[in-house]
């Protein structure tokens, strides 16, 4: 034992036992994730043989409070933005904002192509609002139509989940492919672009798996119609988009700009900050709202205080997350893979999304998944990559492998089958089934991508 212990090989078991911490803490123990992941961050400066070394400080003190300082590094990055998110999530939704977007593509449409209005609206708000949060938004929406109809109520659920269950996984600034960007060092407004476009054969694949799904399954309405209250005087079409598309204007063309012509003027970088840009899209929602539901400043700021307090559990345990994977790294796992590997080739796309998809099936949380896959692979390709493609194209096949195999022990699991009236047979049938195939579709399309345009 002690002679692995001192082997190249020991990362290895720190990554294992370390998983299997965080697998049996959060599923059987039913810690709080928050709390399983700061644990097992801890646990493995423990049975780390090196960590970066701090003068005058005791190795099992280090092991303590190493963890503590990439926790504080990661919120640092993170936590500003994932809190102006949910402000500008909440914030369409209480404007009527978000309504005015989905109304306009249903009536752009029509109801004959209403879930093709149904996948690009998912699409749309789940980049800045969370994925359970869309879901409720749209679910109301699906059951509507469906009694009008009487027909295609597994369409409308799988076209509403499947559009808004993509861009949650790869298109910051939810807080999975955030905390990707951070770990793999890529700016944020590719991370943005490269996910829009990725994201784009998936929902069409949504959309085949739905109409698939809905001829063969023939379920009914068992929910009572959650009928969508209306918000008056709610903004214009051109106002509504605002909140969305001006931060991400704003921080892909800064990152257009550097990509072209290889320098950034300081005016373009400060516009293109994440910061400043979510912080003008938070204005911007935060105006709409008070316009449209005649908030006055007090009653403003008090309903800001729902969003930012959800918003401060996803900025703990997505900084738990940073910190667990920070550990791996400094644990050496980088090298051992490598070594382990040398003398014949591993697929880097192909290896990224395997363990981001073990991840997901163990342990349930895609954010989870996202995070310990995004820290092994930073380890493993070096803080300057030399890939013949893109770093981009990792990131992207950790969040379609985050997606694969939806279960029992998957939160969002439990919010589509209850809220749609589906049995748990159902649930996997449907929902199950279509993020499996979401993710392979994925896998598919980046490994081509890469192979076509690998933008190296």
């Amino acid at each position: 034992m002690e002679a692995f212990f001192h082997s190249d090989y020991w990362p290895f078991a720190v990554l294992a036992l370390s998983v299997i911490m965080v697998v049996s803490l959060i599923t059987r123990l039913r810690f709080h994730p928050f709390i399983a992941l700061m644990v097992s961050a801890i646990f493995v400066g423990l049975i780390s043989r090196t960590l970066p070394s701090v003068a005058g400080q005791n190795l099992l003190v280090a092991a303590v409070e190493l963890p503590m300082t990439e926790f504080g590094t990661m919120a640092g990055k993170i936590a500003w933005v994932i809190a102006l998110a949910a402000v500008i999530g909440t914030a369409m939704m209480e404007s009527g904002a978000a309504e005015q977007i989905v109304n306009w593509l249903l009536k752009s449409l029509g109801e004959k192509q209403a879930a093709i209005a149904l996948i690009i609206s998912g699409f749309i708000l789940s980049i800045p609002v969370f994925f359970d949060t869309v879901f409720f938004l749209l679910i109301p929406l699906g059951i509507t139509l469906a009694l009008k109809t009487g027909k295609d109520y597994v369409l409308y659920v799988v076209a509403i989940g499947g559009g808004a269950v993509i861009t949650h996984s790869i298109v910051p600034p939810t807080p999975g492919p955030l905390i990707m960007a951070e770990t793999l060092n890529i700016e944020l407004g590719t991370v943005i672009l490269a996910g829009l476009v990725a994201g784009i054969g998936p929902a069409i694949a949504v959309f085949g798996v739905a109409k698939w799904l809905n001829k063969r399954l023939k379920i009914p309405v068992r929910v009572a119609d959650q009928h969508v209250t209306s918000v008056q005087n709610p903004p214009s079409l051109a106002l509504s988009v605002l909140p969305v598309i001006v931060p991400l204007l704003m921080i892909s063309f800064a990152s257009i700009i550097k990509e072209v012509t290889g320098d950034l003027p300081g005016w373009i970088a400060f516009q293109g900050n994440k910061n400043i840009a979510m912080g003008i899209g938070a204005f911007i929602a935060l105006l709409l709202w008070s316009k449209t539901q005649k908030l006055g400043s007090k009653d403003l700021w008090q309903a800001v205080a729902k969003p930012l307090e959800v918003a401060g559990i996803i900025i703990l345990i997505t900084s738990a997350g940073g910190a667990y994977g920070a550990m791996i790294k400094h644990s050496g796992i980088g090298d051992a893979i490598s070594l382990s590997t040398e003398g014949f080739h591993v697929h880097y796309i192909l290896l990224a999304w395997i363990i981001a998809a073990v991840m997901k099936i163990a342990q349930g949380s895609g954010t989870v998944a996202m995070i310990t896959a995004s820290a092994i692979m930073a380890a493993l390709i070096g803080p300057e990559p030399q890939l013949p493609y893109h770093s981009i194209y990792i990131l992207l096949s950790i969040g379609f492998g985050s997606l694969f195999i939806s279960w029992m022990n998957d939160s969002g699991f439990w919010v589509v089958t209850r809220m749609s009236g589906f049995t748990e047979k159902e649930g996997l049938q449907i929902w199950t089934f279509l993020l499996a195939v979401v993710s392979l579709v994925g896998l598919f399309q980046v490994m081509l991508f890469a192979w076509l345009f690998p933008l190296a």
